[in-house]
């Protein structure tokens, strides 16, 4: 059977989360392949909305099996506060899996994280400062500690005296902050050992031991595609490969085992901290698109940056990931929008460009050449299918299906998980 990956086409906060959810019923994993709890995802489920961070969208699904891939980065403290908050509301998080191999976030790893961006000041990357970034480089480092490592004391403190050898030397002679304790990080992580135990397996094998028994595994991306650390508006980007690349790494699934790649993406566009953003609206309708839409961060409440449809980023995404399909979310967000303008290419100091430039520079210089949809006022929230949408709702996705090359086989026209479009199978079609 089946494994499918789920990837936000643009800067993240597409709905990445509805779709996962959307989608849990009928599959027998969900795995998170990178990212920790950085990436907020929203569910809402029978009017009921749940922000989740750490955990993948899946453990909402009762048939499936929620994974943290060995990609991820984990917070223990956050795990298992959201683990409680879950089970606070009545949630069964009893299927959850963490994988032996994922990396965890230390204590230290926030501090670097928070005095990093401070010294960087005007050209901070704008981080959530959750010590998702410093976890990684010492994963890349090779001073990283990984989950297996809290149930082996011995182990557990050398690899703390490893990385606090380093970490101290910059707190205190290039930060002016003190020195972190090696007993205090050891004993940090040996608290949460045991309630840790059980949740521990070797994901590579479970999951592929899934497809050999034709199960359906599906593989729920953080962040998006131009956060992307290889392939994103670098270095406005995330540590990790949020791409269905990163995700057949982040898994342990081989990538001749993916048979069905998934864009999400919004009928418009948003970012949250730094870096170009070719079609960003700083006028009442960037403000309207912001309020209308809740465009405010899960993770860090920050207004996100709001803006047109861009059909070079939506083209360049599915080149990256090898999108089969696309789904539209927050189509609903654009009614009453008397004419609605979309991105078909760039203008860089006067050159047409249709697809992404090249550098970083001419990204940064790139002006959105755009092309205009007539808009409708009808509410269109309850719409089952492409029929029941107004006609010019219609053929704006019609027309984002043509200019961003990858068909649409589903369309978010609300915040719930039935107020969505199904014209294609996304698992089987």
């Amino acid at each position: 059977m089946p494994a499918i990956v789920i990837v936000g086409a643009q800067w993240g906060d597409e709905g990445k989360g509805k779709a996962t959810d959307l989608l849990g019923g009928k599959v027998d994993y969900v795995v998170k392949p990178n990212g920790g709890n950085n990436a907020g995802h929203t569910v809402v489920v029978g009017g009921e909305k749940y922000e989740l961070k750490l955990l993948p969208a899946g453990i909402l699904s009762p048939n499936a099996t929620p994974i943290i891939g060995n990609g991820c980065v984990v917070n223990l403290e956050a795990l298992f506060d959201e683990i409680d908050g879950l089970e606070s509301r009545g949630a069964d998080t009893s299927k959850l899996r963490v994988s032996a191999n994922a990396h965890l976030v230390a204590p230290y790893h926030q501090t670097m994280d928070k005095v990093t961006e401070r010294f960087l000041g005007k050209r901070a990357i704008g981080t959530t400062g959750r010590g998702i970034g410093p976890a990684y480089m010492d994963k890349v480092g090779r001073l990283g500690i990984r989950v297996q490592d809290v149930f082996d004391e011995s182990i557990l403190r050398q690899k703390v005296e490893g990385a606090l050898r380093q970490k101290n030397e910059l707190l205190v002679k290039i930060y002016n902050r003190r020195s972190v304790e090696v007993e205090e990080i050891v004993s940090y992580f040996l608290s949460y050992a045991e309630r840790l135990r059980p949740l521990v397996i070797d994901s590579t094998y479970e999951l592929n031991k899934a497809l050999d028994e034709d199960k359906v595994v599906l593989m729920e991306g953080g962040q998006a595609t131009f956060l992307d650390v290889d392939h994103g508006t670098y270095p406005f980007v995330t540590s990790s490969n949020p791409t269905a690349g990163g995700a057949s790494v982040g898994s342990g699934i081989g990538p001749t085992r993916i048979t069905r790649s998934i864009g999400i993406i919004k009928a418009y566009t948003t970012r949250v901290g730094a870096g170009p953003f070719p079609t960003e609206l700083f006028d009442e309708m960037g403000i309207y698109l912001q309020k209308t839409g809740g465009e405010f961060g899960v993770n860090t409440g920050r207004p996100r940056r709001c803006g047109w449809y861009d059909a070079v980023l939506a083209r360049h995404a599915s080149r990256v990931n090898g999108f089969t399909d696309y789904f539209v979310t927050k189509l609903d967000v654009l009614t009453n929008i008397e004419q609605i303008p979309v991105c078909v290419a760039y203008d860089v100091d006067g050159v047409r460009h249709d697809e992404m430039p090249m550098t970083q520079t001419d990204f940064h210089h790139a002006k959105p050449i755009f092309e205009y949809f007539p808009g409708w006022t009808e509410d269109i929230s309850d719409a089952k299918t492409m029929e029941e949408l107004p006609e010019n709702a219609r053929n704006y996705i019609l027309a984002l299906e043509k200019i961003s090359g990858t068909r649409i086989s589903a369309i978010g026209v609300g915040p719930d998980r039935d107020q969505t479009i199904v014209r294609h199978d996304l698992l089987n079609d």
